[in-house]
């Protein structure tokens, strides 16, 4: 039975497992998946495969739940606020918006975040309304 309490902590957890997955597969500083995997292009090794495979199956989990939790709507409110947030803060100057790095940054973020939030949704969501989400029902026969 799951537990009744989800915390802040549980919540940046899921965020952070999903900003790791977003930044280990991508970033701008040539350290990923994508830059390793293309920087020996068309050799490829059964490490590679490996972590590659690793790398699929944790997005795999993470767009999974995050479209179950949240829908399509929900992804795309979601989008339009982690979106809407950076734009602000682009606009305040605190971001510059001439840098593709820092867009780019930005953009992955907000990837990671959303994915993070979808990985939470159902908690928070039980928290708010009291309602819980069921995916599948076992009954007894």
């Amino acid at each position: 039975m799951a537990k009744d309490r989800f915390t802040w902590l549980e919540f940046f957890a899921r965020l952070l497992i999903a900003l790791a997955l977003v930044f280990t597969t991508y970033n701008p500083t040539g350290y990923s998946f994508y830059s390793w995997v293309m920087e020996e292009l068309p050799a490829f090794s059964a490490l590679k495969a490996f972590t590659g495979v690793v790398l699929l199956i944790g997005w795999t989990i993470f767009i999974r739940a995050t479209s179950r939790s949240l829908g399509v709507f929900g992804v795309i409110l979601a989008l339009a606020f982690f979106g809407s947030f950076f734009w602000l803060v682009t606009q305040w100057g605190l971001i510059p918006a001439n840098s593709v790095a820092a867009l780019t940054y930005i953009g992955l973020f907000i990837i990671g975040a959303v994915l993070g939030t979808g990985m939470s949704w159902s908690h928070i969501r039980r928290r708010l309304s009291g309602q819980a989400d069921v995916d599948q029902v076992e009954e007894d026969l």
